[in-house]
């Protein structure tokens, strides 16, 4: 096969970085034009999208024997615009959009909250590919940015279905930013969350089979308005794993730093 094994992997991340940018041209309405559905919530689903596909490119490179350095820096900055710059475009927007006289009002507490996220996510990726990529085999260090994104993206879609841009003077107007911030400040904080992996209990790989399965069939059917419980869904699953995997992580700190020290003597 020769070189012709990297085009697999290299197409995937190349999918994964093109839903980033339409994801932006969606959320900006430049694509506006091209269909009458909501432009935020087609950028959130293009986001969605990113996610699901996002871990296919490694698992084509195991299955072809395709890993490089070239992959994993082009995976990064894919990760970067799907992850990084299309969720917060989408935060943006959502209030430049459903909240204008509001929005006028708070233009620099936006663009500080955008600054804060963007600068993280690009901070995280860095530190992955530079510290952390060989050293943590079984937790991720920080919020996988794939993670925060898919999570702001579909918590705005979700309080717009609930009218929640409508009151600027309730406690859940404020909970985007909120939210959005701290995930930007999660993923470069020190905190350990359990990958999903195979494990020893099988029981709990069935579980985890079935919770990924149900995931991309939500996520695929994210822009249907119709379908109902998909937003609850993906935010519970979401809130959950943050919340169960960082207590985790803290309860196991210990352990988890000692097992990647023993694992580059």
């Amino acid at each position: 096969m020769g070189k012709l094994r990297f085009i697999l992997p290299n197409t995937f991340t190349s999918l994964n970085f093109l839903l980033g940018v339409f994801s932006i041209c969606w959320t900006t309405g430049a694509f506006g034009s091209f269909s009458a559905a909501d432009p935020i919530r087609m950028g959130a689903y293009f986001v969605i999208l990113s996610a699901l596909f996002d871990k296919l490119d490694g698992f084509a490179a195991r299955l072809v024997n395709a890993s490089s350095e070239f992959g994993a820096q082009f995976d990064s900055l894919a990760d970067l615009i799907a992850f990084g710059l299309a969720p917060a475009f989408g935060f943006f927007f959502a209030y430049k959009t459903y909240a204008p006289e509001w929005f006028q009002n708070h233009g620099l507490l936006m663009v500080i909250a955008l600054a804060i996220y963007v600068l993280c996510a690009a901070m995280r990726l860095a530190k992955y590919n530079a510290c952390d990529c060989d050293t943590y085999h079984h937790h991720f260090s920080g919020l996988p940015s794939t993670f925060a994104g898919m999570v702001n993206a579909t918590l705005i879609v979700f309080l717009k279905s609930k009218g929640t841009f409508d009151d600027p003077s309730t406690f859940i107007f404020w909970l985007p930013i909120i939210v959005f911030v701290i995930t930007g400040f999660l993923m470069v904080s020190p905190l350990f969350l359990p990958k999903l992996q195979p494990r020893k209990n099988k029981p709990f790989n069935i579980f985890q089979i079935v919770l990924i399965l149900l995931t991309y069939v939500a996520g695929l059917l994210f822009y249907n308005e119709k379908v109902p419980y998909i937003l609850e869904y993906l935010l519970i699953l979401g809130t959950s794993y943050m919340v169960i995997g960082f207590g985790v992580g803290i309860i196991y700190r210990k352990q988890i730093i000692e097992e990647a020290k023993a694992g580059k003597k």
